[in-house]
């Protein structure tokens, strides 16, 4: 690449306003925005206006401009401008976990077609650099496992439950108010946005290419006081953790899911809107990685270090999918909290284990164990209101 760097940026929200204002700050790096594509013409923002543009391909078609950065919140208009930069020979930085999580297949044919670097570590866990560190760190180290908290908005609203015991709808509210959780918070609180972000560490630790559909998730949206008391009571946290575990048979078996943790995991010290990572491996053993996991500057410092490694002309190799690639294994049980209305519709024919262990007029909690796959197809469970399913901790873990 040119030693200057061209940019042209897609998107000038939080995340878009945030890189414009790191670049300004990071003069050695020689890179400069030279156009701006937004949709909305008319809006006042903290830049130039000769530096906006409703039209994309006054970015995508303009020669002056050899790296494309889109960091705009419509999947399908993110992986059209995507397949259209790298068609026109410009590399690409993106943070849209969703456009990625559901488009790998063909952004990887892309890129060995046009032989161009694409990066998106912003779009993992903003200024964690995970997906840098399972590409290069752990490229040949067999990892046994990968725990992690992904969504910085669901991790906030749980802390306000336990630690300050709101109720869920006060935590929310609390989120939404600094910022940390949007108007509209489903993406987050149902389980979406972190099971997006966890296709994209599958394919770099064990080379599973994965739609999110195939994948076991939720989000916290059912979890009340009852689920925090008992958590209090047993000496455990509650997060919402996304887990992938290598199996005996070699398969990995993958979920994100509410979890009950013990109070001296690594993770239950993640508070707030942070994110937090553990890699256990072979031969580097435990490692634990932890940082804001979403906000203007926090992502804008990771689009800028894909910008700088874009400098000498760095690209994902991808080992684990070209060469040891691993399959799910969904017939992993896990071992799983019940909490749910005496009325509730509920089919737990193929759980092993069932028993109730507490139980009033209005409600009961059981434990018991199930498979990735039952849970996966009679989702029963996910559908109903006042359900709340947590992973608890298996003996060796508690």
């Amino acid at each position: 690449m040119s030693k200057k760097i061209k940019i042209g940026l897609f998107g000038f929200g939080v995340v878009g306003e945030g890189l414009y204002k790191v670049l300004r700050q990071t003069p050695t790096l020689q890179a400069s925005i030279e156009k701006i594509c937004i949709k909305d013409a008319f809006k006042k923002r903290n830049a130039p206006v000769e530096l906006f543009t409703t039209q994309k391909n006054d970015l995508l078609y303009n020669d002056d401009i050899n790296i494309i950065v889109e960091v705009i919140d419509d999947a399908e208009a993110a992986f059209e401008i995507v397949k259209v930069a790298l068609q026109n020979g410009k590399q690409v930085v993106s943070a849209s976990k969703k456009m990625l999580a559901y488009h790998l297949p063909e952004i990887l044919a892309l890129q060995k077609k046009y032989q161009l670097s694409f990066l998106y570590e912003s779009a993992a866990c903003a200024s964690i650099p995970v997906i840098r560190n399972l590409e290069e760190y752990y490229d040949n180290d067999l990892l046994h496992s990968l725990r992690a908290i992904v969504n910085g908005s669901t991790n906030y609203i749980l802390t306000k439950m336990l630690e300050d015991q709101l109720s869920f709808k006060d935590a929310l509210i609390h989120a939404q108010q600094l910022g940390f959780a949007e108007s509209n918070p489903t993406l987050d609180i149902e389980g979406f946005d972190a099971v997006n972000k966890w296709c994209l560490l599958l394919a770099h630790a064990y080379g599973i290419v994965v739609h999110p559909d195939k994948i076991l998730f939720n989000g916290i949206q059912h979890i009340g006081a009852i689920d925090a008391d008992f958590a209090s009571k047993n000496d455990y946290s509650i997060r919402l953790i996304a887990h992938a575990e290598k199996l005996q048979n070699g398969q990995i078996a993958a979920y994100v899911l509410p979890s009950f943790i013990k109070k001296t995991d690594a993770l239950a010290f993640v508070r707030n809107e942070f994110n937090g990572v553990v890699i256990e491996s072979s031969f580097a053993d435990q490692q634990f990685f932890y940082g804001k996991g979403a906000g203007s500057f926090p992502t804008a410092s990771a689009l800028l270090s894909d910008i700088a490694a874009l400098r000498y002309d760095y690209k994902y190799e991808y080992k684990k999918i070209h060469q040891s690639p691993t399959q799910l294994d969904n017939s992993f049980f896990l071992s799983i909290y019940l909490r749910y209305p005496i009325d509730a519709k509920m089919n737990t024919d193929n759980w092993v284990n069932f028993e109730i262990i507490d139980s009033t007029s209005c409600y009961a909690i059981a434990k018991a164990n199930v498979t990735i796959d039952e849970l996966l197809i009679n989702d029963w469970w996910k559908q109903q209101n006042g359900i709340s399913l947590i992973v608890l901790p298996l003996l060796n873990e508690q």
